[in-house]
């Protein structure tokens, strides 16, 4: 039996195709933004995991009496920005707090005025959709053709 939405995925009585499709790719375009943080996590937390390293470097040059690299090592990287006045905590916080958290809002109100702030009806409607169509799919190939039952 094909999908039917619930009521948390059924399209509002006054919202058009368009209005869906659109609310949809803004949802998806917040997808796409969930994934970029994550990447951008990845950036501070593999960053620090570097920096932790090279303290351990530095600590093992001097150790191996290497004290002008140590040093090089120390002056250059050592607590050094990745932008110009930011550390990666500082450009994750400036992400988060500007561009996600109005990317989220926005977001919210496009699915508000359109879908009632219903998630995923561009979505649910597909799978509805696609699962119908496999369902037709399977009644036609099962169907007698030329007298004989074509079983799958």
């Amino acid at each position: 039996m094909a999908y039917t939405p619930d009521q948390n995925h059924r399209r509002p009585d006054d919202a058009d195709d368009q209005a869906v499709r659109a609310a949809g790719l803004v949802s998806e375009a917040l997808e796409t933004v969930e994934r970029a943080r994550g990447h951008l996590y990845s950036f501070h937390q593999l960053t620090g995991s570097a920096h932790a390293t090279l303290h351990e470097a530095v600590g093992l040059l001097r150790e191996a009496g290497q004290d002008e690299l140590a040093r090089l090592l120390a002056a250059e990287l050592v607590g050094r920005d990745v932008l110009p006045g930011r550390w990666t905590f500082q450009i994750v916080e400036a992400y988060d707090d500007d561009y996600y958290a109005t990317f989220r809002a926005v977001e919210k109100e496009v699915r508000d005025r359109l879908t009632g702030g219903r998630r995923h009806v561009y979505e649910a409607e597909l799978k509805q959709r696609s699962q119908a169509a496999g369902e037709a799919a399977e009644l036609e190939a099962r169907s007698p053709v030329g007298g004989e039952a074509n079983l799958a």
